[in-house]
Protein backbone atom coordinates (compact mmCIF):
# COMPACT_ATOMS: atom_id res chain seq x y z
CA UNK A 1 0.00 0.00 0.00
CA UNK A 2 1.00 3.80 -0.19
CA UNK A 3 0.66 6.04 3.15
CA UNK A 4 1.00 9.53 2.46
CA UNK A 5 1.40 11.96 5.63
CA UNK A 6 3.21 15.25 6.25
CA UNK A 7 7.00 14.96 7.72
CA UNK A 8 8.39 18.02 9.26
CA UNK A 9 6.25 19.70 6.95
CA UNK A 10 6.79 18.05 3.77
CA UNK A 11 3.97 16.21 2.47
CA UNK A 12 6.01 12.73 2.04
CA UNK A 13 4.65 9.17 0.34
CA UNK A 14 6.15 5.67 1.27
CA UNK A 15 4.97 3.16 -1.33
CA UNK A 16 4.63 -0.79 -1.07
CA UNK A 17 4.23 -0.50 2.59
CA UNK A 18 3.53 -3.77 4.63
CA UNK A 19 0.46 -3.53 6.28
CA UNK A 20 2.87 -4.25 9.78
CA UNK A 21 5.09 -1.86 9.17
CA UNK A 22 5.72 0.23 11.74
CA UNK A 23 6.18 4.10 11.48
CA UNK A 24 9.50 4.33 12.63
CA UNK A 25 10.38 1.58 10.11
CA UNK A 26 8.97 3.92 7.29
CA UNK A 27 10.70 7.11 8.47
CA UNK A 28 14.06 5.44 8.84
CA UNK A 29 14.36 3.11 6.25
CA UNK A 30 11.97 4.55 3.63
CA UNK A 31 12.00 7.98 3.87
CA UNK A 32 15.79 8.42 5.53
CA UNK A 33 15.33 9.97 8.47
CA UNK A 34 17.19 8.30 11.00
CA UNK A 35 16.87 10.51 13.95
CA UNK A 36 14.19 8.47 15.38
CA UNK A 37 16.06 5.19 17.11
CA UNK A 38 14.96 1.68 17.49
CA UNK A 39 16.04 0.36 20.16
CA UNK A 40 13.56 -1.77 22.26
CA UNK A 41 10.21 -1.89 19.62
CA UNK A 42 8.35 -2.31 22.58
CA UNK A 43 7.10 1.36 23.49
CA UNK A 44 9.49 0.90 26.90
CA UNK A 45 12.24 3.17 26.29
CA UNK A 46 11.10 6.04 24.10
CA UNK A 47 13.97 6.60 21.48
CA UNK A 48 11.50 6.31 18.66
CA UNK A 49 9.47 9.13 19.98
CA UNK A 50 7.90 11.20 17.62
CA UNK A 51 4.62 13.60 17.47
CA UNK A 52 1.69 12.61 15.50
CA UNK A 53 -0.42 15.02 14.95
CA UNK A 54 0.79 17.44 17.65
CA UNK A 55 0.89 14.23 20.20
CA UNK A 56 4.33 12.26 21.16
CA UNK A 57 3.86 8.74 20.46
CA UNK A 58 6.08 5.59 20.22
CA UNK A 59 6.79 5.25 16.19
CA UNK A 60 8.05 1.61 16.74
CA UNK A 61 4.00 1.11 18.02
CA UNK A 62 2.22 3.08 15.60
CA UNK A 63 1.66 0.97 12.00
CA UNK A 64 2.65 3.55 9.20
CA UNK A 65 -0.84 2.91 8.09
CA UNK A 66 -2.49 5.03 10.62
CA UNK A 67 -0.25 7.53 9.38
CA UNK A 68 -2.29 8.32 6.65
CA UNK A 69 -3.05 12.20 6.25
CA UNK A 70 -1.49 12.90 9.24
CA UNK A 71 0.76 14.97 10.61
CA UNK A 72 4.21 13.72 12.21
CA UNK A 73 7.47 15.77 13.40
CA UNK A 74 10.89 13.95 14.06
CA UNK A 75 13.48 15.37 15.64
CA UNK A 76 14.74 16.48 12.56
CA UNK A 77 11.61 19.01 12.21
CA UNK A 78 13.28 20.78 15.63
CA UNK A 79 15.80 22.19 13.99
CA UNK A 80 15.20 25.28 11.88
CA UNK A 81 14.97 24.73 7.64
CA UNK A 82 18.70 26.31 7.72
CA UNK A 83 20.01 23.51 10.36
CA UNK A 84 19.59 26.07 13.18
CA UNK A 85 19.09 24.11 16.74
CA UNK A 86 15.74 24.60 18.13
CA UNK A 87 16.31 26.12 21.75
CA UNK A 88 15.25 22.55 23.05
CA UNK A 89 17.89 21.08 20.94
CA UNK A 90 20.44 24.07 22.28
CA UNK A 91 19.46 23.82 25.95
CA UNK A 92 20.77 19.75 25.68
CA UNK A 93 23.91 20.39 24.08
CA UNK A 94 24.56 23.44 26.91
CA UNK A 95 23.51 21.82 29.50
CA UNK A 96 25.89 18.42 28.81
CA UNK A 97 22.27 15.92 28.49
CA UNK A 98 23.76 14.48 25.62
CA UNK A 99 25.85 11.61 25.95
CA UNK A 100 25.58 8.55 24.24
CA UNK A 101 22.63 10.32 22.18
CA UNK A 102 20.27 7.48 21.72
CA UNK A 103 17.51 8.40 23.81
CA UNK A 104 18.35 12.30 23.01
CA UNK A 105 16.05 12.23 19.90
CA UNK A 106 12.97 11.14 21.82
CA UNK A 107 13.77 13.26 24.70
CA UNK A 108 14.27 16.25 22.52
CA UNK A 109 10.73 15.46 21.25
CA UNK A 110 9.22 14.77 24.31
CA UNK A 111 10.71 17.91 25.95
CA UNK A 112 9.57 20.33 22.87
CA UNK A 113 5.96 19.00 23.28
CA UNK A 114 5.85 20.10 26.62
CA UNK A 115 7.00 23.29 26.50
CA UNK A 116 5.00 24.12 23.91
CA UNK A 117 2.12 23.01 25.91
CA UNK A 118 3.43 23.95 29.21
CA UNK A 119 5.81 27.27 29.01
CA UNK A 120 6.87 27.37 32.46
CA UNK A 121 6.72 23.62 33.37
CA UNK A 122 7.13 22.89 37.33
CA UNK A 123 9.92 19.68 37.82
CA UNK A 124 6.79 17.66 38.37
CA UNK A 125 5.76 18.00 34.83
CA UNK A 126 8.82 17.82 33.29
CA UNK A 127 9.47 14.25 34.80
CA UNK A 128 6.07 13.48 34.03
CA UNK A 129 6.79 14.55 30.31
CA UNK A 130 9.80 12.52 30.27
CA UNK A 131 8.51 9.38 31.92
CA UNK A 132 8.48 7.24 28.97
CA UNK A 133 12.10 8.05 27.87
CA UNK A 134 14.47 6.10 29.16
CA UNK A 135 18.51 7.02 29.33
CA UNK A 136 21.42 4.82 30.67
CA UNK A 137 23.97 7.20 30.41
CA UNK A 138 23.33 10.65 32.34
CA UNK A 139 20.83 9.86 35.53
CA UNK A 140 18.90 12.78 34.40
CA UNK A 141 20.37 15.75 35.84
CA UNK A 142 21.25 17.14 33.04
CA UNK A 143 18.18 16.25 31.36
CA UNK A 144 16.28 17.93 33.59
CA UNK A 145 18.82 21.24 33.83
CA UNK A 146 18.94 21.04 30.09
CA UNK A 147 14.37 21.28 30.03
CA UNK A 148 14.89 23.72 32.70
CA UNK A 149 17.13 26.13 30.43
CA UNK A 150 14.84 25.86 27.44
CA UNK A 151 11.70 26.75 29.48
CA UNK A 152 13.56 29.62 30.95
CA UNK A 153 15.21 30.90 27.16
CA UNK A 154 11.75 29.92 25.68
CA UNK A 155 10.38 32.47 28.32
CA UNK A 156 13.16 35.29 27.71
CA UNK A 157 11.75 34.72 23.94
CA UNK A 158 8.44 36.23 24.99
Amino acid sequence: MRVTFTVNGREQAADDVWEGESLLYVLRERLGLPGSKNACEQGECGSCTVRLDGVPVCSCLVAAGQAEGRDVVTVEGLAGDDGTLSTVQQAFVDAGAVQCGFCTPGLLVAADELLERNPEPSDGDIREALSGNLCRCTGYEKILDAVRLAAARTGEAV
